[in-house]
């Protein structure tokens, strides 16, 4: 059986990667760490933690003693540089302590290389951050993001960058689910 950790799992982008991995490998289990821990996705072999601050002594306290990958689904915009790297980098930081002590096969990652010049930047130094690290990371850089039950403003605006992206690939707006197949098939060549 392979263990499987998500941070901020709940989110479209990580129930779709545990939607498809779960499809694709029986053989797995997967703990979904979120502020809710209320998940969309019902199976038995998903375990839900609401944890409100994520606390790395804490998490290792309701994990398994093994752990194969794990993933950091948290991040989005925010206008306050702190604000920005709490959201953003803070998250990132406890993957790589966890995947250090459980010696992971691999990490997971979601990039971005669309929005605010700072929230990029930060994604950029994070990828950085994991990189230097002993342990593999995988990433994936997208534009925007649609598709499943994404409904916000800027979901909204999908159309436009459809349009734009015939014009500049790093308008073209990436549906959920290639994402999700991406990462899942760079992480499981770590095996």
């Amino acid at each position: 059986m392979k263990n499987i950790v998500l941070l901020g799992g709940n989110g479209y982008i990580g129930r779709e990667v545990t939607r498809q991995w779960l499809n694709q490998d029986k053989d797995t289990q997967f703990y979904v760490i979120s502020r809710s821990g209320k998940n969309k996705l019902a199976d038995k072999k998903i375990q839900d933690i609401a944890i409100n601050e994520l606390n790395l002594d804490t998490i290792k306290k309701l994990l398994p003693a093994k752990i194969d990958y794990i993933a950091d689904f948290i991040g989005r915009p925010e206008k306050k540089i702190q604000d920005l790297v709490k959201i953003n980098k803070e998250p990132a930081e406890i993957m790589l302590e966890l995947a250090k002590y459980y010696q992971v096969k691999a990490m997971g990652f979601i990039g971005g290389q669309l929005g605010p010049k700072t929230f990029v930047s930060v994604k950029k130094e994070i990828i950085e951050l994991l990189d230097s690290s002993e342990i593999q990371v995988e990433y994936v850089n997208p534009t925007i993001v649609y598709g499943a039950d994404r409904s916000d403003g800027l979901s909204k605006m999908i159309p436009i960058f459809k349009f734009l992206g015939i014009f500049s690939k790093n308008l073209k707006p990436v549906r959920v689910e290639s994402i999700a197949a991406e990462l899942i098939e760079k992480l499981r060549k770590n095996i």
